[in-house]
């Protein structure tokens, strides 16, 4: 296998893993805040509860996500030695932002509010959970600032066969991150919604503090409802965005080969990628054209027109992404965002018709839809990452160019195996912990 295949491997490999924990820390960390907030402002000793509970739950998928985050900037270095040279003037302003600000803040206010329980002023106390949540959407704003460069680049220079900042404010305001920033952010409230609904199913399947968690319930059922359909309506203005800046991402998400006006949507296709047609497919008759502009009579640009511009461009070479991965990547997101919104509409059944206690095979369904959103989310980092290939900064460089030359192969294999046994175990243990902890009673508090 070739450096650039093994390096891919493992970037995907501890990112996906990394992924994980990500939604589900800066989505917890907002309900954990509007819980404190709730049990201070209405001396409601419920929210306290809650705020306790899922802030242990909080702590812990905290933790692990720091072990596996870790790894990720060292391979900039060690795999992608190319691909640091060229834009490591750029890339490192936004991390080293989001590692000196936003980690540091979050790191010290969950201290702050972990210990300073009844130890510091109450109000002081909610601030500092705030604080944490807020600094959790600010790691993932600079995170996003810097990926965002990669699918289009702004701000910039090419000095000496390097990209050097020009701009920094408009590389931060580029519309790609505030785009990526609040479907992310709202996929992490989505996620965290159907941790705790899943978590306060279990609860209410075993009659555990009952009262405590059906509010629990309520809060998460309706804000996990709400933010599937923002999450849509982001994603559609992110889709828009990219058709118009990467046509290539979306006509192979569409398996899209010829172009076409008006242009249809494949529901289901059998992708012959060889042949670069589809032996078989179920197609909503304009669908695409008014997905990608509004218009059900729009040209949708195929693939194969889209490689001709791109030789033209930039000469020989396949600039053809995966289109059976970003194709299928696409519709697994979809689909299960669509399961998502049937599982709100059972947990809002049984929550008017006041049986949420006695409805025992809902709650054993609801449990299982907590897994939900870490495959709805996992197939769209997929779909932003790999539909961009073969470039890794869009347009600028290329995934040859950018893996490190000198790294032998077998050394990222042998690491690939470390990582994978060791991410297994962290993975394993993480849920151990946070399935060990919601099994316990919430402790009792003081009002």
């Amino acid at each position: 296998m070739s450096i650039v295949i093994l390096s891919r491997f493992q970037f995907f490999l501890t990112t996906v893993f990394h992924y994980f924990f990500v939604p589900l820390t800066i989505g917890l960390s907002i309900f954990i805040a509007v819980f404190e907030t709730l049990a201070y402002v209405k001396k409601d000793n419920r929210y306290k509860v809650l705020s306790i509970f899922f802030g242990r739950l909080f702590v812990i998928n905290f933790a692990v996500g720091v072990v596996t985050g870790i790894v990720q900037e060292f391979q900039f270095g060690m795999n992608w030695a190319g691909y640091s040279r060229f834009v490591g003037d750029i890339f490192g302003a936004p991390l080293a932002i989001e590692a000196l600000v936003a980690f540091f803040l979050e790191s010290t206010f969950i201290g702050v509010w972990i210990f300073g329980r009844g130890r510091i002023a109450p109000a002081i106390h909610v601030l500092s959970i705030w604080l944490v949540a807020i600094a959790s959407s600010l790691s993932a704003f600079w995170i996003l600032v810097a990926n965002s460069f990669m699918q289009s680049p702004s701000g910039y220079e090419i000095v000496d066969g390097r990209a050097q900042m020009v701009d920094f404010g408009t590389i931060v305001a580029n519309e790609h991150v505030f785009a990526q920033f609040a479907h992310t952010v709202i996929a992490a409230i989505v996620t965290a919604a159907f941790f705790i609904i899943g978590v306060s199913a279990y609860k209410l399947l075993k009659e555990q503090r009952v009262h405590v968690f059906q509010q629990a319930f309520k809060m998460a059922v309706i804000v996990g409802f709400i933010g599937i359909f923002l999450v849509a309506m982001t994603g559609d203005i992110q889709g828009k965005l990219l058709m118009k800046e990467q046509p290539m991402k979306m006509a192979a998400a569409e398996a899209l080969w010829e172009t076409e006006q008006p242009a249809g949507f494949a529901v289901v296709a059998a992708i012959n990628e060889k042949d670069q047609e589809n032996s078989f497919e179920i197609v909503i008759p304009k669908m695409l054209s008014f997905l990608a502009y509004g218009d059900f009579n729009s040209e949708v640009k195929g693939i194969k027109d889209l490689q001709a511009e791109f030789e033209d461009e930039f000469g020989p070479g396949n600039y053809i992404p995966p289109v059976a991965v970003s194709f299928w990547s696409f519709r697994v997101m979809v689909g299960v965002a669509g399961v998502m919104v049937l599982a709100c509409l059972i947990a809002l059944y049984i929550w008017k018709r006041n049986r949420l206690v006695e409805s025992k095979l809902m709650l054993k369904l609801l449990i299982l839809s907590l897994f939900l959103p870490y495959l709805s989310n996992t197939s769209g980092w997929l779909l932003a990452e790999v539909g961009r290939q073969p470039w890794i900064v869009y347009k600028l460089l290329t995934l040859e160019q950018a893996v490190s030359e000198t790294v032998h192969p077998g050394w990222v294999l042998f690491s690939i195996i470390g990582f994978l046994l060791i991410y297994t175990a962290a993975t394993i243990a993480d849920v151990i912990l946070i399935t060990r902890y919601a099994k316990q009673e919430p402790m009792e508090v003081k009002s």
